[in-house]
């Protein structure tokens, strides 16, 4: 069972990941969007999305930093344990509070607003119940986990089993011998992640890079006067079209 939850299900998820996306871009490019529902619904929105979109931005930027980069690397550079755990607990709990807040907002708004829930996907439906949970577990785990004075230290163990798996040699026993609420957060997270290419969730990785390379647009006026310049050499007004 260990190495079934802390080595196969990852490596699923993760194949599932790419390979989802992939199809997905693939056959299905028109599909390729987030739906937007601004124009159904903006009160609600102009708070959620922010709050959401933020806190998500920065709650990511943490678990970079507390999976990705050893202890060894930040005592190297001068920042204690304490100083980290301070940082890493205080800006987490910001981070996750607003996240929290805001798609509590943006789930209220989307079930409240007729034609905002008639656009959700059951997939989205899915998404958001997974999602919610993957925030209340990180959330629980740096709250309450410090507030009792029982918080794990993920780093010696969650951030070097995240680590084994893209050295690809995996250390599930690292991972058994966390806490109950991370190894709840990491199962949540790796649903999360195979669900995500066939979600709205695929919006992360869009970016409107064409539009700095796609030609000018011509649009040419057909009234007799158009301002005070004068006409381009070369180029004649058009007149009305002929009855």
């Amino acid at each position: 069972m260990t190495i079934f939850l802390w080595v196969i299900v990852p490596y699923i998820a993760f194949a599932v990941f790419v390979v989802g996306h992939y199809w997905r871009y693939r056959y299905d490019k028109f599909g390729w969007t987030t739906r937007s529902t601004q124009l159904y619904e903006r009160r609600l929105l102009r708070w959620g999305s922010p709050l959401f979109h933020f806190g998500i931005l920065a709650a990511l930027g943490g678990h970079v930093i507390g999976l990705a980069i050893p202890s060894s690397w930040t005592d190297a550079v001068g920042i204690s344990e304490h100083a980290y755990h301070v940082i890493a607990v205080t800006t987490g709990a910001v981070a996750g509070f607003c996240t929290l807040a805001g798609l509590t907002i943006l789930i209220y708004r989307r079930r409240t607003v007729g034609p905002v829930f008639s656009a959700t996907t059951r997939n989205d439906k899915l998404m958001y119940v997974v999602l919610t949970a993957t925030i209340v577990f990180g959330l629980s785990n740096t709250v309450l986990g410090n507030v009792i004075g029982q918080a794990s230290d993920y780093r010696e163990s969650v951030s070097p089993w995240f680590r084994s798996l893209f050295y690809f040699r995996p250390e599930p026993e690292l991972m058994a011998d966390a806490g109950l609420g991370y190894q709840l957060h990491a199962l949540s997270a790796c649903a999360l992640f195979a669900i995500w290419p066939f979600t709205r969730l695929v919006h992360v990785f869009s970016a409107p890079i064409g539009y700095f390379t796609r030609p000018y647009i011509v649009y040419r006026s057909r009234t007799p006067q158009l301002g005070n310049r004068a006409n381009a050499r070369g180029w004649e007004r058009v007149g009305p079209p002929r009855r």
